[in-house]
């Protein structure tokens, strides 16, 4: 594994009211759920980035609002929502 290194001041922890560990635990989240919202890593790449599962980060995905299907939840909900109405005439049409 690399390891990376981030300055930042001290200030941040008393803004977060976080501990060093906590904060590195956070921002190594943090990253790893941008690069997969970027479309440049894999829900299993990402995993390992955030040191976690890869079905915890899966969770992790929708805990901050994001789906591990490529679409936001939003997107996931419109498309059941027109599944639902295309149904719905085609059963109606019967």
């Amino acid at each position: 594994m690399n390891t990376l290194t981030i300055e930042y001041p001290a200030e941040v922890l008393w803004a977060l009211q976080q501990n060093q560990d906590e904060f590195a635990k956070e921002a190594q989240l943090l990253l790893a759920l941008k690069l997969y919202e970027t479309g440049k890593l894999s829900t299993g790449l990402a995993a390992q980035v955030a040191n976690v599962p890869r079905a915890a980060f899966f969770y992790l995905l929708g805990q901050y609002g994001l789906s591990p299907f490529g679409e936001t939840a939003e997107e996931l909900e419109e498309d059941f929502i027109h599944a639902q109405q295309a149904a719905h005439r085609a059963g109606n049409s019967q």
